[in-house]
């Protein structure tokens, strides 16, 4: 059984690779029609229904691209779709979501200090809001709002503002980010399952059946893909929060994941006004830097309580606390790694405990337990470079004090 934490942290890794992987696809394949649609060029010469065309060198060879607004006069005999990606992502995330945070919703959903709810409870949260971000997103842009694209993003902004305000008052801070994130992809995934895919089917039943296409669904198609565009910078960096305490564990969490949308936006600003060939707005660039120098001055106020901290001992780390090599094991933490994970570090170089994991009490030893082992026992990640000299032997205890402990758990069960 105690081997299973192992096996637990493959999968887990597995399922990130596979969602980092499909991402990637769906990122790259993104930025690429956004920026070709942008750099289209109308030449007298193009078939009729062509809106434009462009020439790309890539791979030894040149492409010649032409793009139909609506659609050609009759059906192409191969079409490539662009769906999988965006499907693959979402599921890939979902899952990633559940095995770290709805499994381990004890310790990285839920702070009781923040939101005293049982794990149920804060998965029926985390499940429902990513849900109604897309609701509220499709009423929008189908209410005569959606015609104002100014109008649109600005009140989709406060949305989104008010739900890093509110997921911060829901959960850890480092859920809260995270969930910003899959909010923001929910609605990006929904756009092309719900909007964009089926709009092109339309489309494409049209030509086969010898109608004319409504121009209407490529163009609101084409709206919903825009917004993905815009939205995908601020993803990435909420996926990558989790790494990151001075992002989500500091007091203005939200407003600095807030912020994290402008900065996205007008990093996209820019490179998609390049895409469309004019005048480079170099003004994003200040903008950026601005606004992430802002991020820097907010996260150094004063820090958020560390998971741990004040918490009652959950029964999962009670066979923890209870065994006979605990007080060893904890000596050994307490020299070998509270120097950087405490509330306030004092090695240099270290101004935040690494992912706010903060080992300053018995009750967060044995809440840490499984990280424990598989940072300092079953690997020797920590401490890094061995740092503090971590020996062999406190290592071989910590793993027996963890194997022991799971055996004692499962022989009470």
């Amino acid at each position: 059984m105690s081997d299973f934490a192992i096996f637990w942290e493959w999968f887990a890794f597995g399922v990130r690779w596979v969602h980092v992987i499909t991402a990637i696809a769906w990122i790259g394949s993104s930025f690429y029609f956004i920026a070709l649609d942008l750099g289209l060029v109308h030449r007298p010469h193009l078939p009729k229904g062509a809106t434009g065309e462009e020439w790309q060198v890539h791979g030894g060879g040149f492409y010649h691209i032409q793009k139909y607004m609506v659609a050609p006069a009759e059906m192409p005999e191969h079409l490539i779709w662009f769906k999988w990606e965006s499907y693959a992502t979402w599921l890939s995330g979902f899952a990633l979501l559940a095995v770290v945070y709805y499994v381990g919703a004890d310790l990285y959903l839920i702070d009781r200090n923040v939101l005293d709810i049982p794990a149920w409870g804060g998965i029926a949260l985390s499940v429902a809001s990513i849900g109604v971000g897309w609701v509220l997103y499709d009423l929008l842009c189908r209410s005569p709002l959606g015609k104002s694209t100014t109008g649109l993003m600005v009140v989709l902004f406060l949305i989104l503002v008010a739900m890093s305000w509110g997921y911060t008052q829901m959960f850890t801070g480092r859920a809260a980010l995270l969930h910003m994130g899959a909010f923001t992809a929910t609605i990006m995934t929904a756009n092309v399952f719900f909007i964009i895919i089926p709009n092109q089917k339309i489309v494409v039943a049209d030509l086969l059946g010898g109608r004319a296409p409504d121009p209407k669904y490529g163009v609101m198609a084409k709206q919903r893909s825009l917004h993905n565009n815009y939205l995908t910078l601020p993803v990435i960096f909420f996926m990558l929060s989790s790494h990151y305490p001075l992002a989500f564990a500091t007091e203005y969490n939200w407003i600095i994941a807030s912020l994290i949308f402008l900065i996205g936006v007008v990093i996209r600003h820019y490179f998609n006004t390049r895409h469309a060939r004019k005048a480079a707005p170099n003004w994003t660039w200040l903008a950026a830097t601005v606004l992430f120098i802002l991020i820097i001055w907010l996260s150094s106020t004063p820090k958020l309580p560390g998971a741990g901290e004040g918490q009652l001992v959950s029964r999962a780390a009670e066979p923890f606390m209870q065994s006979e090599q605990f007080v060893a094991v904890s000596d050994i933490v307490q020299g070998r790694c509270a120097m950087c994970h405490t509330a306030e570090p004092f090695w240099d170089g270290v101004p935040q405990a690494p992912k706010n994991v903060v080992l300053d009490t018995e009750s967060a030893i044995a809440t840490y337990a499984r990280q424990i082992y598989i940072q300092s026992g079953a690997s020797s990640a920590m401490p890094p470079g061995n740092v503090s000299f971590m020996e062999p032997e406190e290592r071989a205890l910590i793993v027996e004090w963890y194997k022991s402990s799971i055996a004692e758990a499962g022989r009470l069960l």
